[in-house]
């Protein structure tokens, strides 16, 4: 028979400490972007694309990436192929891809947006087209 043993409970990690970085919203000229969680190797963004705008042509040596739309209308470019996504839907965009994401819609888009990677640092752009006339690294 087993018997139940009395754990202590552990005191739970300090939100910066389980967080790294998180909390910060950075402004984009297309909208702004929230890092929510971070550890090693993944970091958790909120990101938000005003009606009309889209973020650089670009792509990444170090990490992929997963777009889950929250709501909104998205435009995904991913290598040679576009797709228009919805509420709940979800796309994978993998390392050394070209890939944009657009909002063709009337009202903000949001998506969750998990990197995986060994390296997650904003200086991993590569930017091939920017209607913001954005440096071509970051």
């Amino acid at each position: 028979m087993v018997q139940a043993q009395d754990i202590a409970p552990t005191a739970p990690l300090p939100l910066t400490t389980m967080m790294g970085t998180a909390g910060a919203t950075e402004e984009r000229p297309w909208g702004t972007f929230t890092v929510l969680e971070e550890g090693n190797g993944y970091k958790i963004k909120r990101i938000e694309v005003k009606p009309g705008h889209r973020l650089s042509l670009q792509m990444h040596h170090h990490r992929s990436e997963h777009w889950i739309v929250v709501c909104g209308t998205a435009k995904v470019t991913c290598g040679e192929n576009i797709e228009i996504l919805g509420s709940n839907q979800s796309t994978y965009v993998p390392q050394c891809t070209a890939h944009r994401l657009e909002n063709p819609g009337v009202i903000n888009l949001v998506i969750i947006e998990v990197q995986n990677g060994e390296y997650l640092g904003e200086d991993d752009i590569i930017r091939f087209q920017d209607d913001y006339r954005r440096d071509a690294q970051r």
